[in-house]
């Protein structure tokens, strides 16, 4: 679903003023090392699975639920990978005024699940497993730079130095 019912309802008190929000992105990689990429229908441009969390809801479980209903795959939480805050306010076509505190995961297709991906609801026009050297463009700014911290990441942890990168709010420890 494009707009979670609560930020709807939310934006009904506050209009268009600035909203911060928790979200997620999902490095989703399948056991050949590609990526799942969907093609986002408000944009045209290719981008990692992203959402916001419900009230309640765990960031992991965000995560999982969004790979499951924009791509049909079913993954699992690895690692914890970066927790950023934006730095810029994004502002919707409605007018809307958003900031969000990011929690990026990578992930694996869970074992025995569905590894086929499919367009799952209305935010995709098109989704599919990519080589990490061959990525369709336009890819999302976001996407791009996201991905850097994820690279990043999964060299240090080949390289038994898998904390020497984790972030938090854009600082890393």
């Amino acid at each position: 679903m494009p707009t979670p019912e609560f930020v709807l309802e939310l934006r009904k008190k506050i209009g268009h003023d600035l909203l911060w929000l928790n979200g997620v992105t999902g490095c989703v990689l399948n056991d050949q090392g590609q990526l799942l990429l969907g093609r986002r229908s408000d944009t045209g441009e290719w981008a990692m699975v992203y959402g916001i969390n419900e009230p309640g809801e765990q960031p992991a479980d965000t995560v999982v639920r969004e790979i499951k209903e924009e791509t049909g795959v079913d993954a699992i939480v690895t690692d914890l990978v970066a927790v950023t805050s934006s730095d810029r306010v994004i502002t919707y076509a409605n007018g809307d005024n958003t900031m969000y505190m990011d929690h990026s995961f990578l992930c694996k297709v869970k074992p025995g699940g569905n590894a086929k991906p499919f367009v799952g609801d209305e935010e995709s026009l098109n989704v599919g497993w990519f080589d990490v050297d061959d990525l369709p463009q336009p890819l999302a700014e976001s996407t791009v730079e996201r991905l850097q911290l994820f690279q990043k990441y999964i060299t240090n942890k080949q390289h038994g130095d898998a904390h020497a990168f984790f972030r938090f709010d854009g600082k890393q420890y």
